[in-house]
This record gives C-alpha cells, structure tokens and sequence, in this order.
C-alpha cells in the first residue's frame, strides 16, 4: 500500500498523453512495469538550483524534469532523456505516468490564480461559455413582442469530443482497474484534454478523476475506495453521454475557472469554520457565513501545505477587503462588504474593489441563524435530494437539536428533538466530518457520547451517501435546556468541532434524568438492509476486474435465482437491469473465424450506466426514508 507523497512534479495530462502516444507497441507492453519501477525508486539527486529533477534508468539513461514557474510539467520540452530513442523512449515516458498528474489551473497556465477584475468579474469564465454569451442575440429596448430565441446548443467539436471521451471511458470500463494500465490511462487523459481545448472543462475534471482513481486503485493507494472508482466511471459515462447526445444544456460545460458575479452590498454572519484537508496534499480552512435573508456565503483559505495548513488556517487573517480579521473571529463576528464578488456556489471575492467592515457576531439563537434549526432536518434533506446543484462542493449546511444517544462503534446516535405532537423522530447517526486523527473530530464526538440525555444543538452537513448520517461541523447548547453544553463566554455559543476540543468543564455535572449506562441500539438501516447491495456488489466487480468479470456472473447456474431478494422486495427494475449487464457483458458474437463481430464497448457501457444510474437514485430514496 502507497501512502507517500510522489518526489516528482506534476506533470500536464497532455504531456504524458503524448508521451504514451509515441511509444511503439512494444514499448506500451512494457510500460506499466517501468512505472512499478519508477514509483519504488528515487530521483538520482538532490533537485537542482533552478528546480529540474533527474531519474536515472540503468548505467546511462537519465530522464529530467525541468518543471515550470507553477511547478508543474505543462510541455513536452520540460521533460528530456539522454538515450537516443529519446524523446520516444520508455524511460521518459515511465517517469512522466509515475508523476502526478497537473490540476487543471497547472496545466492550463502553470502560474498563479488569476486575481478579480476591479468590476468584480473574479477569474474568467471557459471560452465555450463566453461564446455562447456571445452568440446570444442582444436583446432589443423596444419592448414588442417576439419571436423566443431558442437557447445555444453545444457546438460540433464539443459533441466529437464527448463522443470521444465516451468511447475512452467505454473502453476503460470494459477492461477494469486491474487492466486499466498507463495505455489506458493515456486514452483518457488525450480525450480530457482534446474535452478542455473545445471548452468542457466538467467533462475534463470527471475524467481527471476517474484517472486518478485507477491510478490509486492500481498502486494499492491508502486512498483509493472502490466506490469512489465506480462513482467516478458513472459521473464521467453520464456527462459524456448527455453531452455526446447534442442536445444538453450548455451549462454542462461547465466553466474552467470559478466565475464570479458582483454581487453589491452585503452583510453576512458567521456559523462555523471547518478544515479542509485534501489526499493531493492541499489544506485551509472554509469559514461559513449567512445574510440576513437567508443566503449562504462562504470565505475559502485553501493553499497546498496538507496537515499543517489546515490546522493553522483556523486563525489565519482573512484575506477579503482589508478585513482586521481572522478565521476563528469571522465564524463568530460578521462582515460589511461593500463591492462583494460571489461565485455561483456563494464563495466569497477577494477582488481590489472589494472593501469590509467586521461586524459584531450573533447567537446562534437568533435570527437568521435560529431558523436554520427550526427546520425538520427530514424536510432540509428531502430538499437537497430532489433539487441537487451539480456545481456545489457538497451538501448544504443543515441544523438541528438532538438528544445524545449513546456510542455505536465510531459513530455517535442522537435522536432529534421535535417539539409539539411530532411523531418520534428516527435516531442519526453524527459521524466525523474528517477522519484524520489530528483533527479533533472523532475526539470530540468520543466526549459527546460519554453523556447519554445531552441535549445538543448540531449544525452539520448531511451524508447523503448514507442512510440518516449528519457530519457535524459545530454543536453548541440547546436553548431551555437543563442538560446541555456550557460552553466559554469567548465561544459564543457554539464549539468548532475541527479546532477546538471539548472537554470535561464543558459538559453539565451528573447524568441526564433517564439516561442509563445501556448499550445504544443503531436500529435497522434502510440502505444497508436492502438487497441493493447485490447490484452494487455487481456494479464493482466491473469497475475492478472489467467486462470478463461481469460475463462470469452470467455463466454461473445461480445467476437468475441471485437477483430473486430485490424482485421480492420490490426493487424489480434493479433485478432487470442487472440481468441486462450481465447478459450483456457476456454477449460477444463471433464470426466463423472466431473473431468478434461487435469489438466496440458502448453496448457493455450503456447497460453499466443504466444499472448504476437507477442504483444511485434507488438509493438516494432510501436516504430520504431514512430521515423520515
């Protein structure tokens, strides 16, 4: 298992693209093997004073890396050999596919982030979005009638390139991660970046992801999740094929940079602040704040650093309109911003026309913070689940007050307090919104669930992969209540779970009234009790061992009688089409010379994403009941 970090730069996806592209059959044969040997070695040096790195291959050969001002290798001229098949050579080509692969802002200009326009532009949006600004007729003064413009569609290029990258997913899919070799990598990464040159840069990142994935699935990567390698094949297989389609919304580009809006006068307050820490070695800290009318903002700090970075950016200054502030004083104090850029998912500019003021903080008890607890957390959750925004980083912050259940292995039970004549509400799970353990996330819920009865008020984002499971980012005390937090004056009400620790003093003296030392009982489990494990069993066995794989199910004599559990339980559709894919997976006709009539993968991929498509909304249902 790998968990270091690489000593190599990052490297462009074109480059290695290229690079794979130019080796011979033969040499592709051999490729994998040299990358093994390149990911257990070591660079033959000390890098130089101007940044360049050399890996040495055998007695002679050294391939260097000269990387750019970003630090990253964008072009083929940065990587050299000193063999003479050099630049065609299997050395040079192991070292670039044992480098990590360029975020998309390296490979694009290898500098740093573009800084706002003085009008509150922000950075730039994707040239296909400007054009299809610009191909929109402009809209005449006189108000008459008219004819309804039709919307832009995508244009020819953009479709052959989903198309493309369509056929590359295919492909990979068929074959699996533990085929799914620097070859195929290469074939994914040339699609992505001809998806970038043509302007869709979501269908780019899908891909970026899903080829980190194989690569983590196929290095044994301490990161790699087998169910985030068979969510990334279906994000990619789906954006492709609506693309590919011609008849998408044009918004599904996407935008390549963060487009930001201006967004006037605002006035904001602070929730809570949570530490980012990324597995690409990235760290910082996201301060969430809300307006007065009920809009969600957010001021980001996110800067490679790993670990570090993240627990020190709690207290950095914030970087917004000269603001006299830090981290910790914004999720408790508030801002007049004069100016403001937001981007679409409410992240907050920090351009040159833009100006603060702090504020004083409120209450978590007060308006208009106190309605995000006033809200069943089933409603808030059924609203996320049947609206989803595509460009959002996760679910939507949502509060409620619970009452502590007690410990069911690293998760913490609670029940949510309902007030009136509700029916009882189902219990949840608070599970840490970080596993690392230098974050004191698990820490502080293992204190929580020392003191079964506290009543607790948590304001937390819902997991909307599991059945009834919130990630607390902040608790604070309930109001009225006798048996709940007593926290610090300086504290203001409420306690961030990813920098600051509870302790004892914190926690009212005694028992709750009623609670016992008896065991918590998680109860059943929705999503796991259901038979659409069987699908999803599946599903991965594709995304891990390929088409061949899948095709076995199909041969064996229980093959029908397996999927009789979800036709009972009334999951019919999810019995049809994973008899669908099996069958399909097995169906490979032959000529009378025993070659294949069908060679192509798209049959094979459509029926994986039809079943994985259902299986995911099949679920998400599930999750609703859940919080029911």
């Amino acid at each position: 298992m790998s968990t270091a970090p690489s000593p190599l730069p990052p490297v462009a996806p074109e480059v290695l693209a290229e690079a794979v592209e130019n080796l011979t059959a033969r040499l592709r044969r051999k490729l994998d093997a040299a990358i093994e040997g390149c990911a257990a070695g070591s660079p033959a040096a000390e890098p130089a004073p101007d940044g360049s790195i050399g890996f040495r291959f055998g007695a002679d050969a050294v391939v260097t890396l000269r990387p750019g001002p970003g630090g990253a290798v964008t072009t083929a001229e940065q990587a050299a050999c000193s063999c003479l098949l050099a630049p065609r050579c299997l050395h040079r080509a192991a070292v670039l596919g044992a480098a990590p692969l360029a975020d998309a802002t390296q490979a694009e200009d290898d500098a740093e982030p573009v800084a706002e326009t003085e009008a509150g532009a922000g950075p730039e949006t994707s040239a296909p979005a400007a054009a299809l600004a610009a191909a929109q007729p402009a809209v005449p003064e006189d108000p008459a009638p008219a004819e309804p413009v039709p919307a832009p569609s995508l244009t020819a290029a953009q479709t052959a390139a989903a198309s493309a990258l369509w056929r590359a997913a295919a492909e990979a899919l068929a074959a699996g991660a533990t085929a799914g070799g620097a070859v195929v990598q290469a074939e994914l990464l040339r699609a992505a970046h001809t998806a970038r040159l043509v302007g869709l840069p979501r269908a780019e990142a899908a891909a970026l992801r899903l080829v980190r994935g194989l690569r983590a699935a196929r290095e044994r990567s301490g990161t790699h999740r087998l169910a985030d390698l068979t969510a990334a094949f279906r994000e990619l297989l789906h954006t492709a094929a609506v693309l590919a389609s011609g008849s998408a919304d044009p918004a599904l580009a996407g935008s390549a940079r963060r487009a930001y809006r201006p967004g006037g006068s605002l006035r904001v307050h602070g929730l809570c602040r949570e530490p980012v820490l990324s597995a690409t070695g990235y760290g910082g800290v996201v301060t969430h704040l809300l307006a007065p009318e009920g809009g969600r903002y957010s001021v980001s700090d996110v800067r490679p650093g790993g670990l570090a970075r993240a627990r020190g950016a709690g207290s950095a200054s914030v970087a917004l309109g000269g603001a006299v502030l830090d981290h910790a004083g914004l999720a408790r104090g508030g801002l007049r911003i004069a100016g403001a850029t937001v981007s679409h998912d409410g992240r907050l500019g920090a351009g040159r026309g833009v100006q603060a003021t702090p504020l004083p903080g409120i209450r978590w008890t007060e308006e208009p913070v106190a309605a995000l607890f006033a809200r069943p957390a089933a409603e808030a959750v059924a609203a996320q689940l049947a609206d989803p925004d595509p460009d959002a980083a996760g679910p939507a912050l949502l509060g409620c007050d619970v009452t502590v259940v007690g410990a069911a292995g690293e998760d913490l039970l609670v029940r949510e307090i309902r007030a009136g004549q509700a029916p009882a509400a189902p219990l949840l799970r608070l599970r840490a919104a970080h596993p690392h353990p230098e974050l004191p996330h698990g820490e502080n819920l293992r204190r929580i669930a020392a003191h079964p009865g506290l009543a607790l008020r948590v304001l937390g984002r819902p997991d909307l992969d599991r059945a009834a499971t919130l990630r607390p980012l902040a608790v604070g005390p309930v109001p009225d209540a006798e048996h709940t937090l007593r926290l610090p004056d300086e504290w203001f009400g409420r306690a961030d779970l990813g920098y600051e620790r509870l302790q004892g003093s914190h926690f009212p003296p005694g028992a709750a009234p009623g609670a016992g030392p008896r065991p918590a009982d998680p109860g059943p489990d929705l999503l796991a009790d259901a038979p659409l494990w069987r699908v999803r069993r599946l599903l991965e066995t594709g995304v891990a061992g390929g088409r061949r794989a899948v095709a076995e199910t199909a041969r064996g004599s229980g093959s029908q009688a397996a999927y009789g559990p979800l036709r009972r339980a009334g999951f019919t559709t999810a019995a049809e089409l994973a008899t669908a894919l099996a069958a399909e997976a097995d169906r490979r006709p032959r000529d009378a010379f025993g070659r294949l009539t069908d060679p192509s993968a798209d049959g094979y991929a459509r029926a994986w994403l039809s079943a994985a498509t259902h299986l995911a909304a099949a679920e998400r249902s599930l999750v609703a009941a859940s919080w029911a």
